[in-house]
């Protein structure tokens, strides 16, 4: 179902069109609400009960897993998707001489940690070339057939972060487990956004940024940890993730076990008074608007988009080989010149390489899609 422009939930300016997703979502006005209430609640402390440390981040947690359709139990709450990308590299091994596969031009988040684990193991990190056709899943695929059971980690994205174009992750996932990779997947383009089915995929890891397509605030974000993995070694050694630590006043008894399912593997201070309620609220929006609602609507503003771009003899990604809610548009060298244009003329997006990124939402309305066209006609 395509959804009505939702512009009037945000705080932006009329003179602003904002086709920027991808780099940062703003707050709504809801979850602005919300901040302020959770900060007023902070400035009295004594309001703070031991229950608060507790209920809104399992609130958060069940929000996320039913944007993944995955179950509570399996997903914790994390800083950023390099905390969600280290944790995994800390309970994935790599072995000597193994290989660690992911995209060409990949964000650094999900390649940093894995370099450092290779090198301690005396592995590789190796880069599937950027495809000239933008088939990202066929590239993969090739690669894995190419190099076999010498990958011990496929570690992608199912939305490349600069053009948008896709991965099929079931079709990763199938030639994962038939040469006995580990799948982590870094979803920060795409779970909010586009209808992700994680237990489908069966990812060991999965983690994705909450700043973008989850509406939420910079700092907190959530990661999936398939339940094989439960037993696994946290980054932290937190006291909240521990077995009773909702008895504050039998904190000092430590305790070597953990609360069950994904816990362990939350942050310290996951119970973030500020910030998990604002989390919450950008969640619940999701859910409420469905995110296949979302994604479809998304889709008919890119593809207007495309339209236009092309007609000015642009080179938008192929509609087939790309997300619906992100447009990556190759533009060579005139990048940073059609950047300044269109900031001038009040358009935000993002230049990534010789992309030119659009990253609509449903704040998106007549008004700012008229103001994009005349931008690009004048070009």
């Amino acid at each position: 179902m395509i959804l009505p422009a939702q512009r009037d939930l945000f705080d932006i300016p009329r003179d602003v069109c904002y086709v920027n997703a991808s780099y940062m979502t703003p707050l709504s006005r809801a979850q602005v609400t919300a901040g302020e209430q959770a900060l007023q609640l902070s400035s009295q402390p004594w309001r703070i009960g031991a229950d608060d440390f507790f209920n809104t981040a399992a609130d958060v947690c069940a929000a996320g897993a039913a944007l993944m359709r995955a179950k509570a139990d399996d997903v914790a709450i994390v800083p950023s998707a390099s905390y969600g990308i280290s944790t995994a590299a800390k309970n994935l091994p790599v072995s000597a001489g193994g290989k660690v596969l992911v995209m060409a031009e990949e964000f650094p988040s999900n390649v940093y940690p894995w370099q450092e684990s290779a090198k301690a193991a005396g592995g590789e990190v190796l880069a599937v070339p950027q495809p000239s056709d933008d088939d990202w899943t066929s590239a993969i695929l090739e690669v894995m057939e190419r190099e076999g059971e010498a990958i011990d980690i496929v570690s992608v994205a199912n939305v490349h972060w600069s053009s948008g174009a896709v991965v099929d992750l079931v079709a990763v996932s199938v030639a994962c487990k038939r040469v006995g990779a580990a799948l982590v997947l870094d979803l920060s383009q795409s779970l909010g956004a586009m209808p992700i089915d994680i237990p489908a995929i069966d990812p060991d890891f999965m983690v994705a940024a909450g700043y973008k397509w989850l509406l939420g605030p910079y700092s907190i974000s959530l990661m999936y940890v398939a339940p094989r993995h439960h037993g696994g070694v946290p980054i932290e050694a937190g006291w909240i993730t521990r077995e009773g630590s909702r008895n504050f006043a039998n904190l000092v008894n430590y305790r070597d076990g953990f609360e069950p399912g994904a816990r362990r593997f939350d942050m310290g201070e996951r119970a973030n008074h500020v910030l998990a309620p604002i989390f919450l609220e950008g969640l619940n929006q999701l859910l409420g608007w469905g995110v296949e609602n979302i994604y479809e609507s998304l889709g008919a503003i890119t593809g207007r988009m495309a339209a236009v771009l092309a007609a000015r003899g642009m080179e938008p990604i192929a509609s087939e080989r790309r997300a619906a809610h992100i447009l990556g548009v190759r533009v060579g060298d005139k990048g940073p010149a059609l950047e300044a244009t269109l900031k001038d003329a009040g358009v935000s997006v993002s230049l990534r390489g010789d992309l030119l990124r659009l990253s609509p939402h449903l704040w998106v309305d007549g008004e700012d899609e008229d103001r994009f066209n005349k931008v690009v006609a004048a070009l």
